[in-house]
Order: C-alpha cells, then structure tokens, then sequence
C-alpha cells in the first residue's frame, strides 16, 4: 500500500508538472507582444538566458559525472538545435505578426504534422485515429488562415505554419535520434539564436522595461523545458500529450486578460476545431494506454 501510495504522489506530481510547463510556455505570446525590441534581439536575449539556465540544470542532472559528458552533443545534436534554432525564429516573429491566438492554434497541429512526417520517412506508422484528427485539424487551420486573407497578420499565420512544421521535424528527429541529449540541445539551440543575433543587432540597446521582460522571457522559456522534462518523466506520455494541450487555451485567454487582444471570430472557430481534434486524440491515447496490453490488442 505504501508503494502505491508513493506511485500517486509521483503521478500527481508528473501531471502538476506538465500542465505547470504549458502555462509557463503559454506566455511566449503575451511577453514576445509585450517587449517593443525587434525579432533578432528577442531571440539573443532570450536564447543567451535560456542557454544559461538549461545548462545550468544540464549540470544538475548529471552531477558526479564528467562534465565533457555530460555536455557532449554529437553532430545529431546540433542538427537539432539548429532545426530548434530556425523554429524558434520564426515562433518569435510571427507573434510580432499576428494575433497570439492564431500562432497558439497553429501550434497545437504540430503533433498531426510530426505524425506525418515520420509516416513519410518509414519512421513510424500513420494511424487511422491520427489520420482522421490531423484532417480536422486542417480543416481548423484553414479557417484560423482564412481570416487574415488580406489583412497584416497573413504573413505572421504563414511564419507560425513554418514554424510548426519545424517543430514537427524536431518531435520526428528526437524520436528518430534516442541517444541525443533532447534538453541539452535545446538549450544549445537557444545559445546558437544568441550568438547569431549578436551578430544582427546590438542586444544592449534595449530600454530597462524591455531588459527586465528579455529576462523573464528567457527564464520562462528555461522553466518550462525543465518542468517539461521533469514532468514527463513521471507519467505516460500519452498522459503529458493531454495535459499539454492546456498550453493553447491558456496562450489565448492569457493574451485577452494581459493584451486585451480579441482576434476575429475565425480564430476562435478554427481554435474550437483544432482543439477538439487535439484533445479528443490524445485522450484516445490516454483511454489505450491506460487499458491492459491484452485488451489493446483487440
């Protein structure tokens, strides 16, 4: 009894964890909109103090070891950070771009797209259930999209489409290269948007209210990798797919109590399709996962 009295604490606190992380990560939207500094100078900051902190928990995870193991990346990890890199990128900008809404709704097909993508490359087999919630959520893009026909934010819709896509390429490649440090190439990924915004702009010219912002950006692009990670460990991942979806409905309502931004009626019906694709997939996988192996089977 005792046993599994400890298994309950650990699921309650794995669950905690994941839906903390998709709160934290929720703000992206809201702190990107808030910070008057161009795209190249967001990402500097935000990846020099993300670098900063994933590396820092890097280090905690793997204390007692070599720290030239423990920060080795490989050339699979680098190609990850660098896809992570461009994704990210154009994540930033198409905040800047479009309403925060519609960059949360595109985002949450990324799973659909990365199915996708590793049924393309023999990676993984496409599944029925999954074929079916990627065509809603198509569908849900599509009116999302349709709303900015002729209006600014078309070109942000576009960037947050790119960027998903990229972020689909990243799930294929994390599963397709297991031994790869996931977290410390995120964290690498952040440090390489560092560095090449250096390059871009001058990060120091920012006003105080922007610098204060830049680094509770980055903390809580760090915070949610971490709580990610940590969660993810102490459940299903089926089960942290689910909680995760809870970071769409709170980028959006985040965004209209701190922003009051009020994106048209398409994004709000397209939100409603491509939410129920996302969620009534993932707790399909919740319901078969949670079933004995004997019954899943059948």
């Amino acid at each position: 009894m005792a046993g599994q009295g400890s298994e309950i604490k650990v699921h309650r606190l794995g669950v905690l964890l994941v839906a903390t992380s998709a709160l934290v990560y929720s703000l992206t939207g809201v702190l990107t909109k808030l910070i008057t500094s161009d795209t190249w100078t967001i990402a500097c900051w935000r990846g020099l103090l993300g670098a900063l902190f994933v590396a820092l928990y890097v280090a905690w995870r793997g204390r007692g070891q070599p720290l030239a193991r423990v920060f080795r990346l490989g050339w699979k990890g680098w190609v990850l950070a660098t896809v992570g890199s461009l994704s990210s990128l154009a994540f930033i900008a198409a905040f800047k771009l479009t309403y925060v809404a519609n960059v949360a709704v595109i985002y949450a097909t990324a799973p659909f797209m990365a199915a996708a993508l590793g049924w393309l490359a023999a990676v993984e087999t496409f599944r029925r259930a999954t074929m079916a919630a990627a065509a809603l959520s198509l569908l849900g893009v599509t009116v999302v999209v349709s709303g900015g026909l002729g209006a600014g934010s078309l070109l942000g819709d576009g960037l947050a489409l790119l960027m998903t896509l990229g972020n689909a390429f990243y799930m294929v490649l994390i599963r397709a290269f297991r031994d790869t440090p996931a977290v410390l190439a995120g964290g690498m990924s952040a440090f390489q948007l560092f560095v090449l915004g250096w390059f871009v702009v001058d990060p120091l010219a920012v006003s105080p209210k922007d610098a204060l912002l830049l680094v509770l950006f980055g903390l809580s692009f760090a915070l949610a990798v971490i709580l990610w990670t940590e969660g993810t460990r102490r459940i299903a991942a089926a089960e942290s797919a689910l909680f995760g979806t809870a970071e769409t409905p709170f980028a959006i309502i985040l965004a209209w109590l701190i922003l009051v931004e009020l994106p048209p009626a398409s994004s709000f019906i397209g939100g409603v399709i491509v939410l129920s694709a996302v969620v009534s997939h993932a707790w399909y996988d919740f319901v078969r996962d949670a079933k004995p192996k004997h019954a899943q089977a059948r």
